[in-house]
């Protein structure tokens, strides 16, 4: 069972900066995607970020685009997620998930953290 747990969140004025980190026990996959997404009570899930096992392929939604940063540290079995210029828009509940890269696009995420909150202010 792959556990994995951020944290990092907190609150934090619009302009302003975290970096959000998930610890994964393991990465059991041959082929794996990381990412982050974003959930608000009474709203669906939103993906946020992926890094894929392929040259370390970075893909980002529109929304954050420009402002942050997935990364990882194959060492310390860690994600990493640099959020600047953050607006209100972008508080939520911030969740890493593991999963198999399925095609050259798209990833099937199996493993999830509890998530750590962010919350900006204007």
């Amino acid at each position: 069972q792959v556990q994995l747990q951020e944290s990092g969140g907190g609150s934090v004025q619009s302009g302003g900066s975290l970096r959000l980190s998930c610890e994964v026990s393991s990465v059991p996959y041959s082929r794996p995607c990381m990412g982050w997404f974003k959930q608000v009570p009474g709203k669906e899930r939103e993906w946020v970020a992926t890094i894929k096992d392929v040259n370390g392929i970075r893909t980002y939604a529109d929304s954050v685009k420009g402002r942050f940063i997935i990364s990882q540290d194959i060492d310390k079995n860690t994600l990493y997620l640099q959020m600047n210029s953050l607006k209100p828009e972008d508080t939520a509940m911030y969740y890493c998930a593991l999963g198999r890269r399925i095609n050259w696009v798209d990833c099937d995420y199996s493993d999830w953290g509890q998530g750590t909150q962010v919350t900006v202010s204007s």
